[in-house]
């Protein structure tokens, strides 16, 4: 069992079966807060605790997952191409969106920061937490952060934004679907804009974009500013 749980094909086929899991409890449940990603996350997590399975033994082969962000991400490129008129017709709203969530965001953490007392390498580690994986953990790195809190705080902000989204989008009745694209984006990047697709072509396509936007804007903030 020992031998088998070391082999990096363990952590590979546990990330596929989490994540057809999480598929599969999504047609049964349709409900926001039955989001594939989160419920994958749940169940490796689960694993790890309750198995013999060890962290590392899981990252060997599950880490390797983390290499299919960046094509995964720019798949997104052929909903935006199919959305290039709303595109042309809404781009100085797109990245003025854009630019003040990011805005926001690095203010936020910072204040929230300093009111709390926390390390400058922590707050440096959450600074990115709004941009999709692979540019927040260069961004994190870069500055002397902590890769393990960016990758859980990306993670943790995704999820959390993925949940909370499509009840904010009702509750405003926010029915514009460039608008609505553009928030889950800019606030929850691949992991909302994965529950964006599920809304609709535009809301998809928007979100897309706006999570492009974030991590471009955040790394010039960031590089600038903090």
């Amino acid at each position: 069992m020992e031998q088998i749980l070391s082999l990096p094909a363990a952590g590979i086929l546990l990330c596929i079966g989490a994540y057809f899991a999480g598929l599969l409890i999504r047609r049964l449940i349709s409900h926001p807060l039955a989001n594939p990603l989160a419920i994958a996350n749940v169940i490796i997590i689960l694993v790890i605790v309750f198995t013999p399975l060890t962290t590392e033994q899981f990252l060997a082969g599950g880490g390797a997952i983390s290499l299919f962000i960046v094509p995964a991400t720019a798949i997104l490129g052929l909903r935006i191409y199919n959305q290039r008129a709303v595109l042309r017709a809404n781009f100085i709203p797109l990245i003025a969106g854009c630019a003040a969530g990011s805005a926001a965001s690095l203010i936020s953490v910072r204040i929230l920061g300093r009111l709390f007392r926390l390390d400058d390498h922590i707050i440096l580690s959450l600074l990115p937490k709004s941009v999709t994986t692979a540019i927040a953990i260069d961004l994190s790195s870069a500055q002397g952060g902590l890769t393990g809190i960016t990758v859980s705080s990306v993670i943790i902000t995704g999820i959390f934004s993925a949940f909370v989204s499509p009840y904010l989008i009702k509750a405003l009745k926010l029915k514009d679907p460039v608008a609505a694209g553009v928030a889950m984006g800019a606030s929850g990047h691949a992991i909302c804009t994965s529950v964006a697709l599920e809304l609709g072509e535009t809301q998809g396509a928007m979100s897309g974009i706006a999570l492009g936007l974030m991590g471009i804007i955040t790394s010039i903030f960031f590089v600038l500013f903090f």
